[in-house]
């Protein structure tokens, strides 16, 4: 970690006219999102999806908020130091920031008041090709006293990386509404998420279930459904067959839990003769969204498969391969995960990642880089990948993460929401059409994200790249 080793001020008597300090910083993503944050209206919805930010022309720009900040560091670290505080300034602005530009700040007194100690500083700050951002004055209450410190450490921010749910949002931007059948929509939470996702064009609901229940709840919340198709039936079991019948038939391309069980729905879904089994084993993906990871991260199963063998998790491992690539990821990187990073008779997830690697070598799996068996923090983390030693194309930078059972992936997956901010939307792969599966527990963002991952392969599927099986 970085230290500002010596930080000394330099008091009011001490400060004579024509005294200069510079400060110059090569500006990091993190930089650009702090900047944008505090520059003006950001929308949460399209911040730092690509590395920029979309700041209303009304507010301050990401620019000035920049070259403003670097101008407030040299004169609270610089000159004068701690103890001054900003009073006035007249400054102006102009030009454009980056990832990667390096800005100078400088700072030079030019007149002194004894009234309130007060210093006026002309300032001016520049970009490595020597552009003007920022110049014009600033007038500061100088410090009376000595203040010294040795080893400070700058405060460190972690910061969402990249807008994951941004970005899938945009994706769906212009797409056909998608034939939905919400299945027993008969809470407050189950109804009203997919009224939303109505709402914003990703689907065109048609809800299953009794139709009393579901009125008495839309009246509850002032929801009108005049617009929307109900299908009458008396119970969840009822809901969750008649739905499938409803995908069969080509009436719908898609399926959303209600409030019934997970077990309920899926129970209708999988029979070979009546549900929408294919040659595919039906798994569960999360499609997580963790502010210090800087890409999208896919982890599976962690909703549906307890305890899958070797044959089950090649058909886990491809669903999750080919939603990538309908999410935008060509070749997704692929970390089989267990405890450990090396092949280990004793534990089974180690001779089953091991084997899924080769498959993948010999076409089984085909569309993603596999390497494992990788523990997490290899999977991860480049400087643990590193520090063990292990070379890989997959290590430090996986896309997607393939747990060794359900257990694991469920903990893995809260552990990463509950400690780490992260967001996951889910999405159940390898039936007829995708199958939405909400939590009591989503956010109104979280069940719009998983209802955007199930439009995307809805689409996919429509034009043929998306793999029917």
């Amino acid at each position: 970690m970085a230290k500002w080793n010596n930080m000394t001020n330099v008091t009011f008597d001490e400060i004579q006219a024509g005294a200069s300090a510079s400060l110059t910083r090569t500006l990091s993503q993190t930089d650009i999102e702090v900047l944008a944050l505090v520059s003006g209206d950001v929308d949460p919805f399209y911040v730092a999806g690509d590395g920029t930010a979309n700041v209303r022309p009304a507010a301050r720009t990401t620019e000035a908020a920049g070259a403003e900040a670097l101008i407030a560091a040299a004169l609270g670290t610089r000159l004068p130091g701690p103890g001054m505080k900003i009073l006035r300034e007249s400054l102006q602005f102009r030009g454009t920031i980056a990832v990667g530009d390096t800005l100078t700040a400088t700072v030079t007194a030019k007149e002194k008041r004894a009234e309130g100690a007060e210093v006026a500083f002309a300032c001016r700050c520049v970009n490595q090709e020597g552009e003007e951002l920022v110049s014009g004055t600033v007038t500061v209450a100088a410090p009376m006293q000595r203040i010294a410190y040795a080893e400070v450490v700058p405060p460190e921010l972690t910061l969402r990386r990249g807008d994951a749910f941004a970005r899938l949002f945009k994706a769906c931007e212009g797409l056909p509404a998608v034939p939905c059948a919400v299945v027993h929509p008969c809470d407050r939470d189950s109804l009203l998420g997919p009224i939303e996702a109505a709402r914003r064009g990703l689907i065109a609901p048609v809800l299953v279930g009794p139709a009393d229940r579901i009125q008495a709840v839309a009246r509850a919340e002032g929801v009108d459904l005049g617009s929307y198709r109900v299908v009458a039936v008396p119970h969840s079991h009822a809901a969750a067959a008649k739905a499938v019948e409803l995908a069969r038939a080509g009436e719908v391309e898609a399926l959303m839990k209600g409030s019934l069980h997970t077990d309920e729905l899926l129970g209708a879904v999988v029979p070979s003769a009546a549900g929408l089994r294919t040659s595919r084993r039906i798994s569960h993906i999360f499609v997580m969204d963790v502010p210090s990871y800087p890409r999208m991260l896919l982890i599976t199963d962690a909703a549906v498969n307890i305890y899958p063998k070797l044959k089950e998790k090649v058909d886990i491992v491809q669903n999750a391969i080919d939603l990538a690539h309908v999410l935008g990821i060509e070749e997704p990187k692929v970390a089989i995960l267990s405890a450990v990073e090396t092949v280990t008779p004793e534990i089974e997830s180690t001779l089953e990642a091991a084997a899924l690697c080769k498959m993948a070598d010999r076409g089984q799996i085909t569309g993603g880089v596999l390497d494992g068996p990788l523990a997490f923090d290899n999977a991860i983390s480049l400087e643990a990948a590193q520090t063990k030693k292990i070379r890989s194309p997959v290590a430090g930078q996986a896309d997607i993460l393939v747990v060794p059972d359900l257990e694991a992936g469920n903990m893995l997956a809260k552990q990463l929401t509950y400690m780490a901010g992260a967001e996951g939307a889910g999405i159940v792969l390898g039936a007829r059409v995708p199958i939405v599966l909400t939590s009591r527990a989503d956010s109104v963002r979280t069940r719009l994200a998983s209802t955007a991952v199930m439009a995307l392969v809805a689409h996919a599927r429509r034009t043929g790249k998306f793999p029917a099986r």
